[in-house]
């Protein structure tokens, strides 16, 4: 018998985060709020919140998962996380004693941050990092500086500590050297008509990516032609139409895998795939494992089993 047992990423509320868990007492921190904990720990699970979270791994190794990626850490492992995407690192290697510090941890809201761009032009240069977080940064060749930075922001308080957090999130803005863990970002260019076209298009697909449909049907919609409408969805979404439904169609699988016992089988036809041995190739193609695998893995975001409250 077939079940649909949800193991759903639990929501961390501000109740939760006690100072014996890591986090900074309340009262102590301003904008930015400091984090550091070892393993084990209860803040390790398979959880989201709604504040941007830079995570640096100091010590231990093993598997992360950022939304519906899954990976592999190591010390100086840099990542930051955007509002309300699901994440969680588990160590494979932690000693009988234990480890006392594994993540350092910053965390600062969404909301006071843009509308304070509204306000500063100057502090528009991170609007592009901030979007992109919403799919998971992980960055490379900023450990160090990253540690430095880290320990500097948690030893200073007020306008000292956020004068430093702004030059550090200036920094990872300018990094080039970073990937995307979770899925694709909506990148814009000159032309804003085109783009929010385009960007309608995009919606659809996503709120429909289990229906079937064509680019000639999609490109009738915002009266392109195909080869228009190929040219500007690319630009886009920096893939072509067909690849971005693929892994849209992907993406949902995996939060089917993930969250459901559905039989693989079911989880195609509901993901939008409308052949198991295109499913089974496409999944491969863009995740690296087949989706057998992928459940299998995805079983370890919880360290273990059912999630843990924290």
């Amino acid at each position: 018998m077939n079940t649909h047992r949800i193991r759903s990423p639990e929501l961390e509320h501000d109740f939760v985060r006690d100072t014996k868990l890591g986090y900074e007492p309340e009262g102590t921190y301003g904008y930015v709020r400091c984090l550091e904990h070892g393993v084990p720990n209860p803040l390790v699970r398979w959880h989201y919140h709604e504040e941007y979270e830079l995570h640096l791994i100091i010590e231990t190794r093993g598997k992360v998962f950022v939304g519906d990626y899954i990976g592999h850490f190591e010390p100086g492992h840099l990542v930051l996380t955007g509002p309300r995407l699901p994440h969680n690192w588990i160590s494979t290697d932690i000693p009988a004693e234990g480890v006392p510090l594994r993540d350092v941890v910053l965390q600062f809201s969404d909301e006071p941050l843009r509308r304070a761009t509204d306000l500063i032009p100057d502090l528009r240069d991170v609007l592009p990092l901030l979007e992109r977080a919403r799919h998971g940064i992980e960055f490379f060749g900023m450990s160090d500086r990253a540690r430095e930075r880290l320990v500097r922001i948690r030893s200073l308080h007020g306008l000292k500590r956020f004068t430093e957090f702004l030059e550090f999130l200036g920094e990872l803005s300018e990094c080039s050297d970073y990937r995307l863990l979770s899925s694709m970002p909506l990148q814009s260019f000159d032309d804003d008509t085109s783009l929010a076209q385009i960007s309608t298009i995009v919606d659809y697909i996503t709120e429909n990516s289990a229906s079937q449909f064509s680019m000639a049907e999609l490109s009738k919609r915002v009266g392109m032609s195909e080869s228009q409408f190929s040219r500007y969805f690319r630009r886009a979404t920096g893939n072509t139409f067909t690849d971005f439904v693929n892994r849209l169609r992907v993406t949902r699988a995996c939060q089917l895998l993930m969250e459901t016992d559905r039989y693989i089988t079911n989880v195609c036809y509901d993901a939008g795939f409308n052949n198991v041995a295109n499913f089974n190739r496409r999944f491969l193609e863009i995740k690296g494992m087949t989706p057998k695998e992928f459940r299998k893995q995805g079983e370890a975001r919880f360290g273990g089993g059912a999630p843990r409250q924290g």
